[in-house]
């Protein structure tokens, strides 16, 4: 299941992470795809300040943590590099931008998934700034 889990990933995170509001609005409607996520998944941010040691559970969890990440910014967007791995355990790696909503400012940074499948379904997912950290959350080298 190694190939489909990463094509699942990949797909899941064209459509709905490359930008963030536009999947916080489409759980706004109702549209959102979330089939690749397990109905129990966990998610940790450990990125944003107010997010550090936050954890999101279900589907619900997961349109909240978007919000909030969504919240503050015009622009958020997620550019996928790639993704790493085999098997249950890959991780993938981003270039986050945003630009805030109240002073303009643009950023550009680093960001990186660990994900972790069971039955060809996220059940984990934990967020880092350092791909190596992330990396070694599902014991991978790159």
């Amino acid at each position: 299941m190694s190939q489909e889990n990463v094509d699942s990933l990949r797909a899941f995170l064209e459509q709905n992470l490359e930008d963030i509001p536009a999947f916080v609005d489409a759980a706004k409607r109702g549209d959102a795809d979330m089939s690749l996520l397990d109905s129990d998944v966990v998610y940790e941010d450990a990125n944003l300040p107010d997010h550090i040691g936050e954890t999101y559970r279900g589907h619900e969890g997961i349109v909240r943590a978007a919000r909030r990440w969504a919240e503050a910014s015009e622009i958020l967007t997620l550019g996928l590099e790639r993704i790493v791995g085999s098997g249950d355990r890959l991780v993938s790696i981003h270039t986050a931008h945003s630009k805030a909503r109240h002073s303009g400012i643009e950023f550009d940074g680093p960001l990186a998934y660990a994900w972790t499948f069971r039955n060809g379904k996220v059940v984990h997912f934990q967020s880092f700034r350092d791909s190596d950290e992330a990396f070694e959350a599902v014991g991978l080298s790159e």
